[in-house]
């Protein structure tokens, strides 16, 4: 999610934009700036861009049969349960997986597509964009269900999908009935029984607009600022992502007030966000060091550092380990600080290199 860039990094961008510098506007860049492999982060993007269209596709295809499903019980969701709950609990696990699947096929290029303004506004809408009651960051589009019911700005899609599909948003969800769907007596996470005519407008929705960033991506053509941009942007945003962390269901528990992240731990997001900032970094790693050799391998081992860090702990996650709020707080604490480090020293690269970075 593209943020506000922070105080500490902002100093630094003052002196990458020309702030104190005797250069006029538009003074070329020296010639190593030119040995940064832009291509591998244009093919790197639509690897996943492709990625992500199929995984939509599939996503869609899966809520477009439980649809049918419901439309086949006329909506009433007891009657579709009496009648049909095998194939429902299939499809909606279905639905679940679809949904955990996308996960990284985003994530992992999302360090380029909310890091560069001219795609940013995809960022928005797939995954960071909030509902109406932050018109602030609000997603800038609204849903009409088959059924004609509008949603306003109800937030981005992966939100959507997901606070519909694990059944933790009410107004996504089907009415009035328990969403027994192993036939247990008891409900418990994942069961839901998402409300139908909202899961396939998301859903359909979703594809068409990751078609769009697939199309979007490939106009694209990225250049030295774009790539130190987006190291620059979306490297110190690790403090927001440590929140949602610890607000979430994996560490608040049954009782967190998060409806979302409640299928991919945000430790995951983290990791594969890093990933992709290791990879534009690599490929703009030549031209840093063209002006400073002993800078550039720094910058990249505390970048890989970072990465390393956070794949250790949601290896740690994954194997058992309950972490608290507390170390939410300090591990947060810590990752944003180092993160604030590692884009001030690209700034200040971008700076010797004359390369303007964009807001």
């Amino acid at each position: 999610m593209r943020v506000l860039i922070t105080a500490a990094v902002a100093a630094f961008l003052l002196a990458a934009c020309g702030g104190g510098s005797d250069e006029p506007e538009g003074t070329p860049a020296p010639a190593s700036a030119k040995q940064a492999d832009l291509g591998a982060i244009k093919t790197y993007l639509l690897d996943h861009t492709e990625r992500l269209k199929e995984s939509t596709a599939k996503l869609q295809t899966d809520a477009e049969a439980y649809y049918e499903l419901a439309k086949g019980a006329d909506f009433e969701y007891a009657k579709l349960l009496r009648e049909k709950c095998p194939e429902v609990a299939a499809v909606v696990k279905k639905i679940q997986d679809d949904h955990v699947d996308a996960n990284p096929d985003y994530e992992e290029m999302e360090g380029v597509v909310a890091g560069v303004p001219q795609l940013a506004d995809f960022d928005v809408i797939l995954d960071a964009g909030g509902d109406k009651s932050d018109p602030e960051n609000a997603v800038p589009f609204s849903l009409e269900t088959p059924a004609g019911k509008k949603y306003e700005q109800p937030g981005n899609f992966f939100a959507l999908i997901e606070t519909s599909a694990f059944g933790t948003e009410p107004s996504f969800t089907a009415k009035g009935v328990e969403p027994d769907l192993d036939g247990d007596g008891k409900v418990t996470f994942p069961e839901a029984l998402p409300d139908a005519d909202f899961l396939v407008t998301a859903a359909r929705d979703f594809a068409s607009n990751a078609v769009d960033l697939d199309t979007a991506a490939r106009k694209w053509e990225p250049t030295l600022q774009d790539a130190f941009t987006a190291v620059v942007v979306m490297t110190p945003t690790m403090s927001e992502y440590f929140a949602a962390w610890k607000n979430s269901r994996f560490i608040a528990g049954v009782g967190a007030d998060e409806k979302g992240f409640v299928a991919v731990s945000r430790l995951s997001d983290i990791r594969d966000i890093l990933g992709g900032i290791v990879l534009i970094y690599d490929n703009i790693q030549p031209s840093i060091a063209g002006v400073d050799g002993a800078q550039a391998q720094q910058t990249e081992k505390s970048l890989k550092d970072l990465h390393a860090f956070a794949e250790r702990l949601l290896t740690e996650e994954q194997g058992g380990k309950q972490f608290t709020a507390s170390d939410a707080d300090t591990l947060g604490s810590e990752a944003q600080r180092n993160a604030e480090a590692i884009a001030g020293q690209v700034s200040q690269a971008a700076g010797q290199l004359g390369i303007t970075l964009e807001d």
